[in-house]
């Protein structure tokens, strides 16, 4: 069972419930938006810019029952994806509190806890910048050079 598959706390409320969080931890800007795929929540603090892309549920993949016996109705259909945003909203409220509230126990820095989600000047994100060269780090079995080849000019 997913974390809060069941929630009946409505997206604007973990919506609201982020933003208060974040207020409360020190941030100095929020912003979120969405469109039929994601949706996005940024916000400033300790000086780094944060963003958070929640991917939205697939509204076809509710056509169907769980066990993909029975064809909803367009309200049922409707409804079953409602309680998905609202899972996922939820849970992103939970990792959003988790990871503040362990900056402030002195568990972890802040940069650490959202290192991949900070924003870096040319507007990707640390995790979209790493990515792929942890997977060619892998793929080759060595790491990438440290300073770039400068013999070869």
């Amino acid at each position: 069972m997913a974390y809060a598959e069941k929630t009946s706390v409505s997206t604007e409320k973990s919506r609201a419930e982020i933003e208060r969080t974040l207020l409360r931890y020190g941030a100095d800007q929020f912003m979120y938006g969405w469109d039929q795929e994601k949706a996005i929540v940024g916000f400033r603090m300790s000086g780094r810019q944060i963003k958070f892309l929640l991917p939205m549920p697939d509204k076809d993949k509710f056509k169907r029952t769980e066990k993909n016996r029975q064809l909803r109705t367009l309200e049922q259909q409707h409804k079953a994806w409602e309680q998905a945003c609202r899972q996922k909203w939820r849970a992103l409220s939970l990792v959003i509190k988790a990871k503040l509230e362990a900056v402030e126990a002195g568990i972890a820095i802040f940069e650490d806890e959202f290192m991949a989600n900070i924003v870096l000047p040319n507007g990707s994100t640390v995790s979209d910048f790493m990515l792929p060269q942890i997977a060619a780090a892998y793929d080759s079995g060595t790491m990438p050079k440290l300073l770039p080849d400068m013999t070869s000019n």
